[in-house]
């Protein structure tokens, strides 16, 4: 560790002697009960309508009251009850919630947001649950913030009302020791309705159908911090890491509150221990605290030489350090608490700044290591339900995408949320919520208690993510924040020690105090491959930069719209009339997009702009499988070209690509509308499209000067790397074959212009193969068809909209000539790999490997063109937590192939 401070200290607490090591183990006062957090609910919550259960909450809240009738709710993976349709749920109400329109038919539709409509839901609904305690002793409740408003009572009595407890993050803590006693307590409380237009909540924006409750309930676990006189909570560390990060200054803070009415004198300890183990840091401090208040604890700062540095896993390794701190008074532990945390440096800047971008772009470094970001914008689960298996899941495919990060637009998550992506290091743009009541028009109609919900909301939200070494920045939506909202925001993250950059906006807008955002926003319908390439088309008058949708400046949020899953998927939440209106009727509002009617504008529940597009350019279609396997190929050739674009121009100094957030990255529903995979796990064509852009190790043919251009994604130098380009016709014959050795790139670089194929003008439809080597051996191959007749976009008339206007489509028809070939396929014995041959004497086209019931399970390569004769090895990795019985097996598919089962 480097540090005087790290050797073993011996700590004198009353007549006691504290070792290290007892520092290190969570007292047994602590687990059992008499001291630390207790999560209420844990064995079950009971849940109903007002409508239904009409007594007044000193009854309610009485542990001698009778729930006979409501709902039984156990908690999630969090440790909370959730929302109230997530009640009717687990109780067998609207069994196939996904599944068509059920969630219309079950509970309502709802057509926008604003307050709840439907009747069942505009009215209040009780969470109730009772716990026990073993003693009489002081007892906090912690409510770390509701989806609406609430009421909280215990035992009989009114805790705080809704006009106090308001808001997803605002969190609260009430001193309860004179209303909880030894035995049987009970809390409960009143949820009113939300309304995320009005309060700072959430919602679901146009991002899938709206809940009927609006997501009304609790998402984060409500808890009980039980104590001796003096109690610890607020444990975290603040880092000042040198320059050169050889050294970090840690210093450990802890809230200290004396509960009598006698000042109180006790002992306050820390350790630090350090990744793998190993000698830890053990501090210790005596602190008396007037009665009846609260004293932060700050301990001397401890400097660790030479820290084990967190990064993203693309750039190293990502070890955690582990805080453990203690209150006790004479001997005796009152609490304690555990957590982990990074050390890491995060910086954000400006850079290239033109006529495009006249501020510059927003550029982001951990460790002083500049790098592009590419994720997408997460979903949690329609109504709120946390599982820990699911994001393990989520995970596993975002890094076998090769997305760095993502993004959360006003859903901030639950601990283990940010634990799991520590762990991945995987790294999180969080941010408030765009369109909503986080976004007032102007301070005019704002209250005093708005910016008291303001300034709690960020206070809640950098206590939650401040040690969490994944969270690198937090900032607003759509909007820049009205001034006094951004004083009062600014203000609760400064008191949370929250150390990320702040960023004024997801647009290109700017405030006095945080300077210029650098950041744009969409499109968010259908565009050609093409309009990723442009970094010159804008409309001036527009500051904003909204919808000039190229590869330049740090995209916040964009995309070519609408993803089609594959059938496995469809079949599984489109009933057969809803399958039959996707290939027939474009303009038909598909329930599974959103619930806005018509097309053009920001009208995203149909189709038509991404159909009429696939029949322009593919070829119209006759049957639902046609429309399937089309669309896999044309997602897959957008998303491949909207992150290889960024990665491009990430090199231009006058006007870079400096980040992407692929909008969206996931829903909490099946979806037709903004995903890279759903939420099914199903991995389409805009998934493997994604991947093949994202490979550590990748060659990639720009749409803009028809050059080559090699990245190294990694984190450490490559070298021994060629790249060949080769041209082929319909047929698989070479046109044209270049190739360049020798080449070696540095962690993270990108190099462009290695070579220049020579492409046909005539003719009609050809393919670019690249094949990328290291040391002679394969690590990257990508295949491209391209027309003679290229995509040209009206940019005058496109300017300002989330969809491209066009004057010409590409012409890539004749992929529909490609005869019928055959391939061969067989499976390693022992592995999930397999070996594909195209044993004839034309292109294989599009071939597709899916393990039948694992939809989770995911190929480091899919969606395949071999030529005649050729081979290639895939190898698919099964879920993590994921039961899929006993020998898997395989299918095989293609765009001019008969489908081929292995076992």
């Amino acid at each position: 560790m480097g540090s005087p401070s790290a050797g073993m200290r011996v700590l004198a607490l009353g007549a006691t002697l504290l070792t290290a090591s007892a520092l290190l183990t969570a007292p047994s006062a602590a687990a059992n009960g008499a001291g630390g957090l207790l999560t209420l609910g844990t064995r079950g919550w009971q849940v109903q309508s007002s409508a239904i259960a009409t007594a007044p909450g000193e009854q309610v809240s009485s542990p001698s009251f009778h729930t006979d009738g409501w709902l039984p709710v156990k908690p999630d993976d969090a440790g909370a009850p959730g929302t109230e349709i997530t009640a009717l749920l687990q109780n067998g109400e609207c069994p196939d919630v996904y599944y068509s329109d059920n969630m219309r038919q079950c509970f309502g539709y709802v057509t926008k947001r604003g307050p709840v409509t439907v009747p069942r839901f505009a009215v209040p609904w009780w969470f109730r649950t009772d716990f026990t305690l073993a003693a009489r002793q002081p007892a906090k409740l912690v409510v770390p913030g509701v989806v609406g408003e609430g009421d909280v009572w215990v035992n009989g009595t009114l805790v705080a009302d809704h006009d106090l407890v308001s808001g997803a993050y605002a969190g609260h803590t009430f001193d309860v020791s004179s209303l909880v006693r030894p035995g049987r307590n009970s809390l409960a409380i009143k949820m009113y309705p939300n309304n995320p237009k009005k309060m700072y909540t959430l919602s679901h924006l146009d991002w899938s159908q709206i809940p009927p409750d609006n997501n009304t309930g609790i998402q984060f676990p409500v808890q009980l911090r039980l104590s001796d006189a003096l109690a610890g909570s607020n444990a975290h560390v603040v880092q000042d890491n040198a320059t050169d990060l050889s050294t970090s200054k840690l210093t450990v803070k802890l809230d200290v509150t004396n509960n009598s009415t006698g000042d109180e004198r006790g002992e306050v300890g820390a350790t630090i221990t350090p990744p793998g183990g190993g000698r830890p840091v053990v501090l210790h401090q005596t602190v008396s605290v007037p009665a009846l208040s609260t004293r932060t604890v700050s301990f001397d700062p401890v400097t660790i030489s030479r820290p084990k540095l967190w990064w993203p896993y693309s750039m190293g390794d990502q070890p955690l350090y582990t805080l453990r701190t203690l209150v006790s008074q004479h001997g005796k532990v009152s609490t304690t608490s555990t957590s982990t945390f990074g050390i890491r440096t995060v910086t954000s800047r400006l850079v290239g700044a033109s006529p495009q971008a006249p501020d510059g772009a927003r550029i982001y470094a951990v460790n002083g290591h500049d790098f592009v970001f590419r994720g997408g914008g997460y979903m949690p689960d329609l109504f709120l339900r946390y599982s820990k298996a699911e994001v393990a899941r989520q995970i596993t495919l975002i890094k076998s995408m090769g997305l760095n990060g993502i993004r959360l637009e006003g859903h901030d998550m639950p601990q283990d949320f940010y634990d799991q992506f520590d762990r991945a290091g995987l790294m999180i743009l969080g941010g408030f919520l765009c369109c909503d009541g986080w976004e007032p028009a102007s301070e005019a109609g704002l209250t005093e208690r708005d910016f008291r919900i303001m300034h709690d909301s960020a206070r809640g939200i950098g206590e939650r993510e401040r040690d969490h070494p994944s969270v690198v920045t937090y900032g607003w939506s759509d909007n820049k924040p009205l001034p006094r909202q951004e004083v009062e925001s600014l203000a609760g993250f400064a008191e949370a020690d929250f150390q990320v950059p702040i960023v004024a906006s997801a647009e290109y807008k700017k405030t006095a105090t945080l300077g210029p955002a650098g950041e744009k926003e969409g499109p968010y319908d259908w565009v050609p491959p093409t309009y990723w390439y442009d970094t010159t088309h804008f409309d001036p008058r527009d500051s904003t930069r909204t919808n000039v949708g190229g590869s330049w400046a740090f995209a916040s949020e964009q995309s070519a719209g609408h993803t089609v899953p594959t059938m496995a998927s469809l079949d599984r939440f489109l009933s057969p009339e809803e399958q039959q209106k996707l290939w027939q009727d474009p303009e038909y509002n598909q329930y599974h997009a959103n619930y806005s009617s018509g097309h053009g504008g920001y009208a995203f529940g149909t189709l038509y702009t991404f159909d009429t597009a696939l029949a322009n350019r593919y070829g119209t279609w006759s049957d639902l499988a046609t429309y399937v396997q089309l669309a896999q190929v044309a997602n897959y050739e957008n998303v491949r070209s909207q992150f290889e674009a960024f990665i491009d121009h990430s090199t231009d100094p006058t006007n870079p690509s400096t980040g992407l957030v692929y909008w969206q990255l996931n829903k909490g529903w099946p979806t037709l509308l903004w995903s890279l995979f759903n939420q099914d796990g199903d991995q389409p064509g805009a998934f493997y499209g994604a991947q093949k852009a994202n490979k550590p190790l990748h060659a990639l043919l720009s749409y803009d000067d028809d050059t080559v251009t090699v990245d190294n994604l990694g984190g450490r130098v490559e070298s021994g790397l060629s790249v060949r380009a080769r041209v082929r016709d319909l047929s698989g014959t070479v046109l044209d074959d270049q190739q360049v050795d020798g080449l070696s790139l540095a962690g993270q670089q990108v190099r462009n212009d290695v070579l220049t194929p020579v492409l046909p003008t005539t003719g009609s439809v050809y393919f670019v193969e690249l094949e990328l080597r290291r040391h002679g051996k394969v690590v990257d191959r990508n295949v491209y068809w391209r027309s003679t007749t290229p995509d040209v976009v009206d940019w005058a008339a496109t300017q300002g909209n989330p969809q491209a206007t066009m004057t010409q489509y590409a012409d890539l028809t004749a992929l529909r000539t490609l005869p019928r070939t055959q391939v061969s396929a067989k499976v390693r014995p022992g592995t999930t790999s397999v070996t594909v041959t195209n044993t004839s004497d034309t292109v294989a086209f599009f071939l597709r490997a899916d393990i039948q019931g694992v939809p989770w399970a995911t190929w480091d390569d899919n969606d395949l063109v071999l030529w005649p004769g050729q081979s290639q090895v895939i190898t698919a990795t099964l879920p993590p937590g994921q039961p899929h019985g006993g020998k898997p097996v395989v299918t095989l598919s293609g765009f001019n192939t008969d489908t081929m089962t292995l076992r």
